[in-house]
């Protein structure tokens, strides 16, 4: 990555709880390994019909033969740990989670190296953030180190879903819910900790090609005070209403304006935006409390700093990024997060506006220089990747 700044200051998201949380070493996985023990007689798909539910991979379609499990109860703790079989779950009708969407989960993904070696990207920042997660939604928070056992635990029972394709991954998703059956309002006595496995393809089918946008001004992805910093399924219950406006006006995704202003960009549905100025600076709206603090955004910041290159972390209001599309001031748009990883944006439209941006060449950068730290193929200079086996 080419240098802008000789002495760019660090940017504050480097420097938030969470990642001083993420920074913690994490044990090696030999030593986590078995505080999820197998559980007996937990089959396993055949050598053929694992084989064909490799050969056309997408996105979170397809699971693997076992999942990772502990349950939590008022006044005992954590308990239960072990991998069980993957199937159905038996839940109350007056579970909690079902009425009062008392629920956090993380997404994350197992890669395969070239040596055959299984890796994984910054776990004890998906463990951290999924904390920080359930203390604003009155949940238990489970042992960073567990978390990374689960993992470890799941992907060696399952080690021979981890696809080799480019690409391809193993997605890991943990998940915590209130179990517990009842119909009063207050935090739930029974918790139920779950980490399922799906290998994926892309997340977009096409790649690093442009996606559309459309900003809603209609719509509001999270309020001051509220869950938007949170993964908490119910913000994105929320976003599926506008993501189906976006689709019905031929667009791939939905941008969310802030909540008081109604003026300045926040992030997508799902993941975190960027913006490229034609100094080579890179900037990205501040954490505000309504925004998810992304692992990879921050990974990228990271990469960019690291780089020389200005970060700066503020509020972009649409008007001025319209504006400064418009007289070439910005040359790219890119949003990222762990499912998609990187991708441009090539098109930005909302009620009154059109507007294409045609550069990626920083995005492509990015994009291959993270991706290449996570397969492998790059050295690792902040010991982010994990090896789980």
């Amino acid at each position: 990555m080419p240098e802008t700044s000789a002495a760019a200051s660090t940017p504050a998201s480097l420097e938030t709880p969470l990642a001083r949380a993420a920074a913690v070493p994490v044990p090696d996985a030999d030593a986590l390994a078995g505080r999820f023990p197998l559980g007996p007689g937990t089959a396993a798909a055949s050598d053929a019909e694992r084989a064909r539910a490799l050969t056309d991979l997408h996105f979170g379609s397809v699971f693997t033969d076992h999942m990772a499990h502990a349950r939590w109860t008022r006044g005992a703790g954590w308990a239960e740990h072990g991998v069980v079989a993957y199937g159905d779950l038996t839940l109350s009708p007056a579970a909690a989670v079902l009425h009062y969407g008392q629920e956090v989960f993380e997404g994350i993904k197992a890669y395969r190296h070239a040596d055959g070696s299984i890796w994984t990207f910054r776990p004890r920042y998906n463990a951290a953030r999924l904390n920080v997660s359930a203390r604003r939604l009155a949940l238990p928070e489970l042992p960073e180190e567990d978390f990374v056992a689960s993992l470890v635990d799941l992907v060696r029972a399952d080690a021979r879903w981890v696809p080799s394709g480019e690409g391809e991954s193993l997605y890991l998703r943990p998940f915590v819910f209130a179990s517990e059956p009842f119909l009063g309002v207050r935090p739930a006595g029974v918790v139920d900790y779950y980490v399922i496995a799906s290998p994926s393809g892309a997340y977009f089918t096409h790649g690093l090609e442009p996606i559309s946008i459309w900003v809603t001004q209609n719509y509001h992805r999270a309020g001051r005070g509220g869950t938007g910093f949170a993964k908490t399924g119910g913000n994105y219950a929320s976003s599926l209403l506008p993501q189906g406006e976006a689709a019905a006006k031929g667009c791939d995704q939905v941008c969310f304006l802030d909540d008081v202003t109604e003026r300045n960009l926040e992030e997508l549905g799902g993941m975190n935006i960027m913006v490229v100025d034609d100094d080579g600076t890179v900037r990205t709206p501040h954490l505000t409390g309504t925004i998810l603090e992304g692992s990879t955004r921050s990974a990228i910041i990271r990469l960019l700093t690291d780089a020389g290159r200005r970060v700066v972390e503020d509020t972009i209001s649409l008007e001025g990024l319209l504006a400064d599309i418009d007289s070439g001031r910005v040359r790219e748009v890119f949003a990222c997060g762990t499912a998609a990883v990187v991708v441009p944006l090539g098109r930005l439209t909302g009620e009154g506006f059109d507007v294409t941006i045609e550069g990626c060449a920083v995005t492509h950068e990015i994009h291959d220089r993270l991706i290449g730290i996570q397969y492998g193929a790059h050295e690792d200079p902040y010991g982010w990747m994990y090896r789980l086996a």
